[in-house]
């Protein structure tokens, strides 16, 4: 099958029936824990079950209720559903007032029982997946989470996967599983994949790459021609539009193609970044400089790191898959050994200069500036400082963080409260000049970070914050 751009245009229906459990079902059971699904009369909105509300699912789940579908949302979590209630979430902009008015709306419900999924005319599954500390994946909670789902799934029911995972996982998770269960999919369930689509910091009504100006289709490979019909009611009215590529395979690859080029281009800005230093350069304006000699040229500025939930990740689910295979993936691993070592890299040097003091290390103190993964979200997910700071602890070094939109950081097990050397604010701790050294991780838009040009040594990882009364590089 050839892919295809699909752009907003109607969804042309074969002739026969298409099911649609919302329309068909003359009333819906109700579910456990609370849930308030309404009997009797069919509803008017689709319920659609989202199974995951991290990073992902909780702003797609806000998507489609302000799409008009009604939302049963799933996590096993108690922790996470209980900072959901409470409006504590990790979401931006929009989407936290928009959570804060869903939570009294009767059409956006919430429940860690995975059997609610029974209730649902569509399901959208969105679990994140994540990689152990020797980069391997770890499938535990998807693997449970779709083994739940296909456990109790009934016909006429629609399933997207969108969790980032192997390519094959659609078919090994949900479409083998079905059919054992004696359920056809395309015929009796249908079955797409659909990479999420919703990078942080976007809002929930506005899916697009971040980096670019245009929308960004999202990418669907369903396992047949009517999954893809009924895959498609779910996800086009959350989408720019819809690149439909032949297979769920494919859009698995496509994913995880696509973290990959981001990470080899980050790992070549790592090395870029070093070889500027070398030769007395600043990377930023010759990065910004090498940009506007081609249009394709795609600019990845330097950092103290990767982090979050997608470049640092994704890859080695790809690595791991072909060495699996007994294949080679020779510049994918490459770059992720380089992209995984820049937190190293970084106390390296912060140790570098520290010992320039000629005082012992546990009688010197650092300050470690920004604490999630990127400016703008609250999120610590694999973020570079945490193994900057461990590091450092392991040398000896007291070491302090701050970032004004994460109270407590969790290094090694351990529970770090923030501080705030800015005396005009907080006079009763350290101040700026009390640091031997402050290393600037990440600053948050829209705070006062005056104070750093007070600090006796700054170790710049952002490349851009000429700052301090001794100013470093990484």
């Amino acid at each position: 099958m050839v892919s295809q751009v699909l752009l907003d245009a109607p969804v042309k229906e074969k002739a026969g029936r298409i099911a649609r459990p919302w329309l068909d079902e003359p009333e819906f059971a109700t579910a456990a824990n609370g849930m308030r699904i309404t009997r009797g009369a069919a509803p008017s909105e689709p319920l659609v079950a989202v199974v995951g509300l991290s990073h992902a699912g909780l702003p797609s789940a806000l998507a489609l209720r302000s799409a008009g579908f009604r939302i049963v949302g799933i996590d096993t979590s108690s922790s996470r559903l209980n900072d959901i209630r409470s409006g504590r979430a990790e979401v931006l902009g929009v989407e936290l007032e928009d959570l804060r008015s869903r939570l009294c709306d009767e059409g956006f419900e919430l429940t860690d029982r995975l059997e609610a999924v029974n209730t649902a005319a569509m399901i959208l599954i969105c679990v994140p997946t994540t990689i152990d500390a020797h980069g391997r994946p770890n499938l535990e909670a998807l693997r449970r989470t779709c083994s739940a789902v296909v456990e109790h799934v009934r016909s006429g029911q629609t399933l997207v996967l969108t969790s980032t995972t192997y390519v094959g996982a659609t078919r090994e998770l949900l479409t083998q599983p079905l059919g054992e269960r004696g359920l056809s999919v395309g015929e009796d369930v249908f079955v797409a994949f659909s990479p999420e689509c919703l990078p942080p910091g976007v809002g929930a009504g506005a899916i697009t790459d971040a980096s670019e100006r245009a929308p960004t289709p999202r990418i669907v490979g369903a396992v047949s021609e009517t999954c893809f019909r009924q895959a498609s009611e779910l996800l086009r009215p959350i989408s720019s539009g819809l690149r439909r590529v032949s297979s769920p395979a494919a859009a698995e690859m496509a994913k995880l193609y696509e973290s990959t080029f981001r990470a080899v281009n980050i790992a070549l800005a790592f090395e870029m970044a070093d070889a500027c230093r070398a030769q007395a350069l600043d990377p930023v304006e010759v990065t910004e400089a090498a940009a506007t000699r081609s249009s394709s040229f795609m600019a990845h500025y330097p950092s103290a790191g990767v982090g979050g939930h997608g470049v640092g990740v994704d890859p080695h689910y790809l690595v791991h898959s072909l060495r699996e295979r007994g294949c080679a993936a020779q510049l994918a691993e490459d770059a992720l050994r380089i992209v995984a070592a820049r937190p190293h890299r970084v106390a390296m040097r912060a140790h570098e200069l520290l010992l320039r003091s000629g005082r012992a290390l546990r009688e010197l103190r650092v300050l470690v500036v920004g604490a999630a993964y990127k400016p703008g979200v609250a999120d610590c997910a694999n973020s570079p400082s945490v193994e900057i700071i461990s590091r450092l602890l392991a040398d000896g070094v007291q070491v302090d963080f701050h970032d004004p939109r994460v109270p407590v950081l969790f290094v090694d097990g351990e529970e770090l409260q923030g501080v705030d050397p800015d005396p005009r604010r907080d006079a009763s701790g350290f101040g700026p000049e009390d640091y031997e050294l402050a290393i600037v991780v990440g600053l948050q838009p829209g705070h006062d970070y005056g104070w750093l040009g007070r600090c006796p040594q700054v170790l710049d990882c952002t490349y851009r914050e000429r700052t301090g009364r001794r100013h470093f590089l990484l």
